[in-house]
């Protein structure tokens, strides 16, 4: 069949183009904002792509149209194909149908971490030979590509609880059916689509109504939130994770103290040996079993790493391989990752896009770097940031920076101005590009990090950036 994919740089959009050409389909494809990493990865899968959503793409018509949830009606595209009576079906759905049926589904859901730990999912996975398949939304650092067929049982999904499309406006995850479920956390966002929390909540229960009773929910053990969810109804088994923040290598082997073995659920928990979460066992019902020695940081990459290895433990993989799969974990793009230093000036890449998100990476930053300046720019670009759903929180989340530059793009309905009056540590707002480069190559020096944190393109910020410092230095 031809498919024609509407919106199709989006993550998951993206990731699905891979699997239908590997299913056998020829696949095209538009998006109104075309940039790296995804565009790079589909035109290097000989996936063609056309810029904005013109009729002209759907003539001569494809067999099937695959609409991305960023579709609304009054799009020239979505219209013409309604007009036209093309055949159409949404993204999960497709995935569901054509990819899952028969599968294994193993699923990674919550409101962050859902890209990391998918993609350490998939590793682990693929390390101890069980070729699994796997949907991520992101380009994985270990995998040439975000999304595989697979040649076993398994299957990977990162479970978004955003929209499926404009005629199907359930959560993506109820689609998948999966038998190993990883809720991570859940935190009101997506402020565009959900009233407030109880309505994801809502919806994670529809997801926990699909799993079925010999299947397994994994759900670390400080999510009070997800208690809520569980607490509406579970037919599954569920474990639960935890981390114990101690630093000292010479602690005994013991269960939570704390918990008095009144929580059997708890499988697995962490202790850290670095207070940047780079290096700690794993304990199995008190029983130590690995170590995780890597370049992650930060409590929520050991968080995930729990709940990495408890799902992999769900389909047969100890937990000893586990750990040393995940040793050798190289990440995922755009999630702290270092993209060049200059002239001793480390410049890094995060997707971080909600409050809680700014705070934990920088949180893993800081650990890691101690004493040294970390700068970080911001661009408030998700639907919920651009609605002001969490501006009381901004200020609070970048605590831990050093300078904090937020960029004021044009159309953002509110000022950031409170935010920097409420911050703590230097912060300011910047309009422009240029104005923002021009700060960091004047004034960070050798041996600062700078971490620029959006879920867009940032408009070529990072590239421009890494020119504008070579250049400098050059000079």
């Amino acid at each position: 069949m031809h498919l024609h994919i509407l919106g199709i740089c989006g993550t998951f959009m993206g990731s699905l183009a891979l699997l239908a050409r590997d299913l056998g389909h020829t696949v095209t494809g538009s998006d109104q904002n075309v940039y790296p990493p995804m565009s790079t990865q589909l035109e290097n899968a000989g996936i063609t792509l056309m810029q904005g959503y013109d009729r002209a793409h759907l003539q001569p018509h494809p067999d099937l149209v695959i609409v991305g949830n960023a579709m609304k009606r009054g799009i020239d595209a979505v219209e013409y194909m309604l007009d036209a009576a093309i055949p159409y079906t949404s993204g999960p759905q497709f995935l569901a149908n054509h990819v899952l049926q028969g599968k294994h589904v193993l699923a990674v859901a919550g409101t962050h971490g859902k890209t990391t730990t998918s993609t350490m999912l998939a590793w682990v996975l693929d390390q101890a030979g069980l070729a699994p398949g796997f949907l991520i939304g992101g380009v994985p650092l270990g995998f040439s590509h975000s999304a595989r067929l697979g040649d076993g049982q398994y299957f990977v999904v990162e479970a978004d609880e955003y929209d499926s499309a404009f005629f199907d406006k359930r959560s993506k995850f109820v689609h998948y059916q999966p038998r190993t479920a990883i809720l991570n956390n859940l935190e009101f966002d997506h402020a565009d689509i959900f009233d407030d929390l109880a309505a994801i909540q809502k919806q994670f229960h529809h997801l926990v109504r699909t799993i079925p009773s010999q299947g397994l929910i994994i759900a670390p053990l400080s999510e009070t939130n997800i208690d809520e969810v569980l607490a509406q109804g579970c037919w599954t088994p569920v474990v639960r994770t935890a981390i114990q923040s101690t630093t000292n290598p010479d602690h005994p082997a013991q269960p939570f103290s704390q918990l008095d073995g009144s929580r059997p659920d708890l499988a697995l928990y962490a202790q850290l040996l670095s207070a940047d979460g780079s290096h700690f066992e794993v304990y199995h019902h008190g029983q130590l079993q690995g170590v995780v020695q890597w370049h992650m940081t930060g409590q929520h990459s050991v968080a995930n790493a729990l709940a990495t290895i408890a799902a992999a433990q769900h389909v047969g993989v100890s937990v000893a391989d586990a750990c040393q799969a995940l040793s050798n974990f190289g990440g995922v793009k755009r999630r702290m990752e270092l993209l060049a230093t200059v002239a001793g000036i480390e410049v890094y890449d995060d997707f971080a896009h909600h409050p809680t998100a700014i705070a934990t990476t920088l949180e893993g930053a800081r650990q890691r770097l101690q004493q040294r300046k970390l700068w970080a720019i911001i661009e408030p670009r998700s639907n919920t940031m651009r609605m002001g759903g969490h501006k009381e929180h901004l200020a609070a989340s970048a605590a831990l920076a050093d300078h904090v530059i937020w960029y004021q793009p044009a159309g953002l309905d509110w000022d950031l101005q409170p935010v920097v009056a409420a911050a703590r540590n230097q912060a300011e707002v910047c309009n422009d590009i240029e104005t923002i480069i021009d700060k960091i190559v004047q004034n960070a020096q050798a041996g600062d990090a700078v971490v620029i944190m959006s879920n867009g393109s940032f408009a070529g910020l990072h590239q421009k950036l890494l020119q504008a410092l070579q250049q400098h230095y050059d000079a």
